[in-house]
């Protein structure tokens, strides 16, 4: 036991020293099967990512499609057509779109004003002020 321990000592004091290292003859193909292993593992987890993922994007639509949703990229792209749609023609810039129920309904305070106002005419203005 003693004379292992001293020989095994002593090839650790010649690395300690300076002395050349012992190449393992198969270390190139250790090396390449460990870089494959780990190229494998990480395939592995790439593709467990994405089960994961479309599993969660398949409960996540239907909870949009229970309730009605859009996804977000859908409602921006929206919310742009509308922009653009509206712009057409214009020589000014853009109006941010207004959010609905933010004083964005002008037209429907107005119809209602009138409506009110035909109410307390008379039957023959009421049918002249409608044509």
């Amino acid at each position: 036991v003693f004379a292992l321990y001293c020989t095994g000592a002593t090839k650790d004091m010649g690395k300690m020293l300076g002395g050349e290292e012992e190449k393992d003859p198969d270390a190139q193909k250790k090396e390449e099967e460990r870089q494959e292993a780990l190229r494998q593992q990480e395939e592995e987890r790439k593709a467990k990512h994405a089960r994961m993922e479309a599993e969660r994007e398949k409960v996540r639509q239907a909870i949009r499609d229970k309730y009605g949703l859009k996804k977000k990229e859908e409602k921006e792209a929206e919310e742009k057509a509308a922009m653009e749609q509206a712009c057409e023609g214009s020589l000014t810039r853009p109006k941010k779109a207004i959010p609905a129920g933010c004083g964005a309904d002008d037209d429907e305070d107005e119809e209602s004003i009138l409506d009110t106002v035909l109410k307390f005419l008379p039957g023959p203005l009421q049918d002249m002020f409608k044509k």
